[in-house]
């Protein structure tokens, strides 16, 4: 299942509105094949998967990250009925689907073919590999990661604005492939007058998973070709995709944080200090004891001499 994960990893942010799939089929001991959502959401994970392995299942184990749709669309067969067909003996799920279409009902589809399923293997991994998927269908709007840049006293940028570059070239690095991630990247007015930024990803191979700009102000006046816009943080469900990177600057991010529309903190925090610095600001926060309990670190990494800081917004 986790190397199933990993094969869901490769189109995050390119299958909207469709999930992030992976799948391996292993028979006597031996990878047969594999597959993962392609770009666009279609062929599904499992159909990509069986085509791997020329077609032939039979005996076989299926492990698929997510529960098996049940509905037929004119982009393809539900995954539930290829399996049926192609006679695996066992097909083991990650996490269950919970789009009313399927929700149970791919499980059973397959039980009732005479296949035996395993249900919830690596759940929390596999939901996680496809938060936004799970997002959009829970909330309506796609999962949103703010991405910060600090010095070790908590500076966003220098006092007049100036913010290249707080974190070193291993740091700005991993933050191109978080880009990569991404169908949007967000800034605000103030850090697209100051920077004019490309909002590009540039690493080698990855340059066409470039996320979509999006401005952030209350009038669309000045904004660029090909860029989107919206007027408040709440006004993010009409954005297309399931993943939204906030960039900057710090009126942006405090914004999105006031509405609480931030799932998830990537801090990349860099081993200086600025002193007088601009910071997120007011965020609507009244009682310090607010501050607790809303955050969990879910991943720590030494990048050169920079840190990353991973943080989910635990919500119930």
């Amino acid at each position: 299942m986790a190397a199933a994960i990993a094969l869901a990893g490769r189109t995050r942010g390119l299958t909207a509105p469709n999930p992030n799939v992976g799948c391996i089929i292993v028979r006597d001991g031996r990878v047969i094949g594999r597959g993962w959502t392609q770009p666009g959401g279609r062929p599904h994970a499992e159909a990509a998967a069986i085509a791997d392995a020329g077609g032939d299942i039979a005996g076989s184990t299926v492990y698929a990250t997510l529960e098996p749709c049940a509905h037929v669309s004119e982009r393809g067969p539900a995954c539930s009925d290829l399996l049926a067909v192609a006679r695996p003996e066992r097909v083991v799920i990650g996490a269950g689907d919970p789009d009313p279409r399927t929700n149970g009902q791919g499980a059973e589809r397959l039980r009732a073919a005479g296949i035996a399923v395993t249900e919830g293997v690596e759940a929390a991994a596999c939901r996680a590999s496809m938060a936004g998927f799970l997002t959009r269908l829970a909330t309506g709007r796609p999962q949103v990661t703010l991405k910060m840049g600090l010095s070790i006293d908590g500076g966003l940028a220098m006092d007049d604005g100036r913010s290249r570059w707080i974190t070193g070239p291993a740091a700005r690095a991993h933050a191109h492939v978080e880009r990569a991630r991404h169908e949007l990247i967000l800034v605000g007015r103030g850090t697209l007058a100051a920077d004019a930024p490309k909002l590009d990803v540039r690493v080698a191979g990855l340059e066409a998973r470039s996320p979509r700009p999006v401005l952030l102000s209350a009038h669309a006046e000045g904004l660029p070709e090909g860029w989107l816009h919206i007027a408040s943080p709440n006004d993010i469900a009409s954005l297309p995709g399931d993943h939204l990177m906030v960039e900057g600057g710090a009126g942006a991010a405090a914004a999105f944080l006031s509405a609480d529309l931030i799932d998830r903190l990537a801090v990349y925090r860099a081993p200086i200090l600025i002193g007088a610095a601009r910071t997120l600001g007011d965020i609507g926060l009244t009682d310090l004891l607010q501050a607790h309990g809303r955050w969990q670190m879910v991943d720590m990494r030494a990048l050169g001499g920079d840190r990353l800081e991973i943080y989910e917004r635990r919500r119930s």
